[in-house]
């Protein structure tokens, strides 16, 4: 037999062989279905779809172009075009904002049989609201980007702060978001926030109350919680958290109003590894944790908590001797 009359065999024997597995798959599908009519797990099956993650990400790189004007457009922005540009980049902001907004709330509205909240003349109203706030959004997040540079030696520029920086890229989706979360429009806050936490992996609930020049430096692996409450000139670095301390099953419903995360105070340093826990503690003015502390009660102003030097063993590998020597860190 020829090598092509070999491989043709080959070919229906696994073309067969897929044929076979598949027809197993409208058993499978049944059982997929009849575990829909299984109240214990979760469907979304008849409502209003929820909005999707492409749209988020153009609506927050919208918002960029219009926060830091010439820095995020796709084409150059100079003295003859500004007003045309950020007139247009705003109203299509207006238009993507306003339907983002109209969806979750009649989302929500009809999947939990809410009294009508007029989602089409709220969800404008609402919009419209964000946008006017946009001045203080950019003066606020000008602080940002000046204590992020003030305070770091390896940025060049306030320029490479805004392009390149994932704390600033965190902390502007964290300001937009924050105002529709006190504007109390759901689920829209949390997933703008989920998205910045995807690229950066920096996590800020969009409840969170952070005051201005706040700075994260590097950033990866940070977590600010709901009701945490964070000063003016506080300046966090990677892996710290200020989180809740370990709640019960329930707390769902029972804390779910309570504060459960820290408050630090103005002009607080934070170091990589810290975690902080619950919500009644703070940590006074000026004070600075050091890397991997880990604190659940207060720390009073102007003070520096820092763990004991850990102790280092270096063994000679070249003769594999078995003695050690310690050394502090």
């Amino acid at each position: 037999m020829d090598k092509f009359k070999i491989d043709n065999i080959s070919c229906l024997t696994e073309r067969e062989t897929i044929s076979e597995h598949r027809k197993e798959l409208p058993r499978v599908i049944d059982q997929i279905m009849a575990s829909m009519n299984d109240d214990t797990c979760f469907a979304h099956i008849g409502d209003e779809p929820i909005h999707f993650t492409t749209s988020v990400k153009e609506m927050i790189d919208k918002f960029r172009e219009i926060l830091f004007p010439g820095y995020f457009a796709s084409e150059k922005v100079d003295a003859a075009n500004i007003l045309y540009n950020t007139g247009q980049a705003v109203s299509q902001l207006y238009d993507i904002l306003s339907e983002q907004i109209i969806h979750v709330l009649r989302h929500d509205c009809l999947r939990y049989e809410l009294q009508c909240a007029e989602c089409e003349p709220r969800g404008n109203d609402v919009a419209l609201e964000v946008i006017r706030a946009i001045p203080n959004l950019r003066r606020l997040l000008a602080q940002d980007v000046k204590g992020a540079y003030d305070g770091d030696p390896a940025a060049k520029s306030h320029d490479e702060v805004i392009f390149s920086y994932p704390g600033l890229y965190a902390i502007t989706v964290y300001r937009i978001s924050n105002l529709l979360f006190k504007l109390k429009i759901p689920q829209l806050p949390r997933i703008m926030s989920e998205y910045a936490h995807s690229l950066t992996g920096i996590d800020i609930h969009p409840g969170a109350t952070i005051g201005n020049r706040f700075v994260i430096d590097h950033g990866t692996g940070v977590v600010v919680g709901e009701t945490a409450v964070i000063g003016n000139n506080v300046r966090i670095y990677q892996n710290v958290t200020i989180g809740a301390l370990s709640l019960p099953p329930d707390a769902g419903e029972k804390l779910r109003d309570s504060k459960r995360h820290p408050t630090i105070e103005d002009d607080v340093i934070i170091y990589s590894g810290a975690t902080i826990l619950g919500g009644d503690t703070v940590i006074g003015a000026r004070s600075v944790v050091g890397g991997n502390v880990w604190l659940t009660n207060s720390v009073p102003a102007d003070t520096k908590v820092f763990m004991e030097s850990p102790h280092l063993i270096f063994k000679n590998q070249e003769s594999k001797k078995e003695s050690s020597h310690e050394k502090s860190a």
